[in-house]
């Protein structure tokens, strides 16, 4: 592990503290959940990057899925994860989905969290905790 790169336990701390879990089991499993579910919508160099910014432990659980073709809109992903997460509506989905992406930004950088939601439908940006700006006419 490089000495730069953060450790796995802080993260999973960082995940149960945003997201008020009882135990880090819960919060563990939680980020594993949304990290294999963001796996199959980052592609290109920001998967490349994203993944040298994670943890070690949480690069394979990125890297180990195959990105789809078109990815899921925000609220389709959303359903998705409460689909892999046992007895999940698609509010509390929405917010394992948001304690796990809202501590990205702090832990791999706002650059490349912001190159990543370029790359993905609008309606990400709030579940990563931050603002999205809608451009008029």
């Amino acid at each position: 592990m490089s000495a730069n790169r953060p450790r796995w336990t802080g993260l999973v701390e960082a995940v149960q503290d945003a997201g008020q879990y009882a135990t880090p089991a819960e919060a563990e499993h939680v980020l594993r959940v949304v990290l294999s579910a963001l796996g199959d919508h980052v592609t290109g160099e920001e998967r490349v990057d994203l993944a040298r910014a994670l943890p070690e432990e949480a690069a394979r659980v990125l890297a180990s899925r195959i990105p789809l073709n078109t990815p899921l809109s925000a609220p389709e992903f959303v359903d998705a994860v409460a689909a892999r997460l046992e007895d999940a509506t698609p509010a509390t989905a929405r917010w394992h989905v948001s304690s796990v992406l809202s501590v990205l930004p702090g832990l791999v950088g706002h650059e490349l969290v912001d190159r990543v939601l370029d790359r993905l439908p609008s309606g990400y940006a709030l579940l990563f905790g931050k603002a999205e700006l809608v451009l008029t006419a």
